[in-house]
C-alpha cells in the first residue's frame, strides 16, 4: 500500500472542500454576516491540502482496492472533521463533540441536529449546514472523480468503495465520465426541484436549502418544525415527488433523460420500491383516517411525506408522527431498515438488498418442499450470482449486530429502550428523526457526549455502507 498516493489524494480532498467554503462565504457576505470563521478555515485547510498533494504527489498509476477503500474511509472522516470547525469558530456548537456530530450529520446526509433552535443561526451557518448534505449527498469522492486525472490516480477503486452496492452500473466506459454524468443528472434535478419550490412561494435562500437537503435525502431544514413550518399542501406534494425521486437509482434517471422512458417499469428494484411506497402511504391513509385525522387529502398528505421520508432517508416531517397509532409508529421504524434504492442519494440497507434477501428466502422454502430443485435467483433477466448474495447476507447480518451493539452501548447512558433502538437505526441508515427523546419533534442535543459520538461513528459507517470503513479496522487490511 502506497501511503503517499494515499495522503496526495487526501490532500486534494482538502483542497475540495475547503473551494466549497467559499459559497457560505458569499452568503454571509451577502446578509451582512461575519466571514472570519469560515475565512479561516477555507485559507488554512487549503494551505494544507496543496502542501500535501504536491508534496506527497507521485506518478500516474492505478490504485489498489486496499489504497482506494483508505481514501474513501479517512476522506469521509477528514471531511466531517474540517466540516465542523465553522461550527466550532462561530460558537454555534460549544464543543468538538457537537460540531462533528452536526458536520458528520450533515456530510452523511443523515439530517440529525443537535441544535434546538437553527431559525436563529445566521444564514452562511444555515448554507453550510444545507450545502455539507448536497455535497454528501453523491458523494465527495465521487465529486473528486470528475476531475481526477488531476490527482495522477485510477478512480474505479474509489468509485466502487464510495457506491458500494451489491453491483456498480457504469453508464460510461470511462469512470470520470460516468461521475461527471451522475453529478449533472444531480445537478439537473436540483434546479428543477428549486424552481418549482419558487413557485410555491418559498423564498430563494429556504427554497436552495431545502432543494439541497431534498435531493440529497438529508433532512436539514431552516425553520424548527421542518416541512411542516410552511403549512403547504404545493411544497409537500413537490418534496414528496422530489424525495421519491432521489432515492431512486440516478442511473434510471440518466437513462430516462437519454429517452429510455421505459427503464423505469423494467429495473425490478425500482418496481419494488414503487411499490412499497405506494402500497405503504395507503395503509396509513386508511389508518389515520379512521383515527386522528379526520380529512382524507390530508391524510393522504400526511402518510405520503411520512412514508417517502423515511424510506428514502430523507427525515423532513410534517407530522409528529409519536402521536399517531403505535402500529403506525412501527411501521416507519421497519422503513428505517430499507431505504431507497441502490445508487441513490439514500441511506440504510436498501430496496435491492432486501428484495434479494426476500427471493433468497423463498428459494430456501422452495428447497426444503424440492431438495432437489435447482433455484436461481433473478434480478429482471439477469441471475445473480451466490457470490453477490453470500455479500448482501453479509451485509445484512453485520448490519443487524452493529445496530444491536450500538443499541446497547447507548442504553448504559441513560437512553429508554425505544430511544436506545431508534436513535442507532436512524443514524445508522442516515434517517435523522427517530423516536422517544430523538423523535421528530425533539434533537439530539440533550444526549451525552459518549452517546453523540458513538451514533456520529454509527452514521458514517451506514453512509459508507459499513464495509469502506470497517475494514480500516481490521487487522489484516494493514498487514502487508
Amino acid at each position: 500500500m502506497d501511503f503517499r498516493r494515499i495522503l496526495s489524494a487526501l490532500g486534494f480532498l482538502l483542497v475540495c472542500v475547503a473551494t466549497t467554503l467559499l459559497f457560505p462565504i458569499l452568503v454571509s457576505l451577502v446578509y451582512g454576516e461575519p466571514v472570519g470563521h469560515f475565512l479561516c478555515v477555507a485559507l488554512s485547510s487549503g494551505a494544507l491540502g496543496l502542501a500535501g498533494y504536491f508534496f506527497f504527489r507521485s506518478g500516474q498509476m492505478e490504485i489498489s482496492n486496499r489504497e482506494g477503500f483508505a481514501i474513501v474511509g479517512l476522506g469521509w472522516l477528514l471531511a466531517c472533521a474540517l466540516g465542523a470547525l465553522p461550527y466550532l469558530l462561530s460558537g454555534t456548537c460549544s464543543s468538538f463533540v457537537d460540531a462533528f456530530f452536526e458536520s458528520s450529520s450533515g456530510f452523511t446526509t443523515t439530517g440529525a441536529t443537535v441544535i434546538a433552535d437553527v431559525e436563529t443561526l445566521p444564514r452562511g451557518i444555515l448554507f453550510w449546514r444545507s450545502l455539507t448534505h448536497w455535497l454528501g449527498g453523491m458523494g465527495i469522492i465521487l465529486l473528486s472523480m470528475a476531475i481526477l486525472p488531476m490527482l495522477g490516480v485510477g478512480g474505479m477503486q474509489l468509485y466502487k468503495a464510495e457506491v458500494p452496492g451489491p453491483a456498480t452500473d457504469r453508464m460510461k466506459p470511462r469512470i470520470r465520465e460516468t461521475a461527471k454524468t451522475l453529478w449533472l443528472v444531480y445537478f439537473l434535478i436540483s434546479v428543477v426541484e428549486f424552481l418549482l419550490l419558487l413557485l410555491g412561494g418559498m423564498d430563494a435562500f429556504d427554497s436552495i436549502c431545502h432543494t439541497f437537503g431534498t435531493m440529497a435525502t438529508g433532512g436539514f431544514s431552516t425553520r424548527n418544525a421542518s416541512i411542516g413550518a410552511y403549512g403547504s399542501a404545493y411544497l409537500e406534494w413537490v418534496i414528496i415527488f422530489f424525495m421519491f425521486v432521489a432515492g431512486a437509482n440516478f442511473a434510471l434517471h440518466y437513462f430516462f433523460l437519454t429517452g429510455n422512458y421505459r427503464r423505469y417499469l423494467r429495473d425490478a428494484e425500482f418496481r419494488f420500491y414503487l411499490f412499497l411506497v405506494l402500497g405503504l402511504s395507503l395503509l396509513l391513509t386508511f389508518v389515520l383516517r379512521a383515527g386522528p385525522v379526520d380529512d382524507w387529502g390530508l391524510s393522504l398528505r400526511l402518510s405520503a411525506f411520512q412514508v417517502v421520508s423515511i424510506l428514502t432517508t430523507t427525515g423532513y416531517v410534517t407530522a409528529d408522527y409519536e402521536q399517531w397509532p403505535f402500529g403506525l409508529q412501527a411501521v416507519l421504524f421497519v422503513l428505517m431498515f430499507v431505504g431507497g434504492c441502490a445508487g441513490s442519494t439514500g441511506g440504510s440497507v436498501k430496496c435491492v438488498r432486501i428484495l434479494l434477501l426476500l427471493k433468497q428466502s423463498k428459494r430456501q422454502v422452495i428447497r426444503l418442499i424440492h431438495p432437489k430443485a435447482v433455484v436461481s435467483i433473478k434480478m429482471g433477466r439477469r441471475s445473480v450470482s451466490d457470490e453477490v448474495m453470500d455479500g448482501i447476507i453479509g451485509f445484512f447480518l453485520i448490519y443487524l449486530g452493529i445496530f444491536l451493539a450500538g443499541s446497547v452501548a447507548v442504553s448504559f447512558f441513560g437512553l429508554d429502550f425505544t430511544s436506545a433502538l431508534a436513535s442507532v437505526a436512524a443514524c445508522l441508515g442516515n434517517v435523522g428523526p427517530g423516536l422517544g427523546v430523538v423523535g421528530p419533534a425533539e434533537t439530539y442535543a440533550g444526549l451525552a457526549a459518549p452517546v453523540k459520538v458513538i451514533l456520529t461513528f454509527c452514521m458514517i459507517l451506514g453512509r459508507l455502507e459499513i464495509f469502506a470503513l470497517l475494514v480500516l479496522f481490521m487487522p489484516v487490511y494493514w498487514k502487508k
